[in-house]
């Protein structure tokens, strides 16, 4: 069950919507679609640090993001969820790194793109983001 301001809604209703009322409402625009919601989600729900980012991913039940790496241009996440959910083969997780590149890019001050990638045996999706220090966002 998730909870939306004190109400409670089935995991089932969200997956319906989220699995296969969108994808077949978007068609072939679905990631594309999903990736700029992402970013615009993220506008409307700024998080100003990395433990803001990852509170927000358990309360949405979106799942558990971890930080794994930092590197001078980037990060790599792992989010690990039910195991149910990450074995929907044709999820798209490009509404998750849209939101994370949207929110690293306000932190860092910098064009940032994030790449999702579905490691089924692991049970996880890996993000990796990168920016660019040349391309300033002002």
């Amino acid at each position: 069950m998730t909870s939306l301001h004190n109400k409670t809604i089935p995991a089932f209703g969200y997956e319906l919507l989220r699995d296969y009322i969108l994808p077949s409402i978007l068609g072939k625009h679905e990631k594309d679609v999903l990736y700029w919601a992402g970013k615009d989600l993220a506008r409307k729900f700024p998080c100003t640090d990395i433990q803001l980012l990852i509170a927000f991913f358990q309360d949405t039940g979106w799942g558990l993001l971890s930080l794994e790496k930092e590197e001078k241009d980037g990060y790599l996440f792992h989010l690990s969820n039910d195991a149910d959910l990450l074995k929907v083969n044709d999820r798209s997780f490009r509404l998750e790194a849209g939101f994370i590149a949207e929110q690293i890019q306000t932190m860092q001050g910098c064009l940032t793109e994030c790449f999702d990638e579905k490691l089924e045996k692991q049970q996880k999706i890996v993000f990796t983001v990168k920016w660019d220090h040349k391309e300033k966002i002002v």
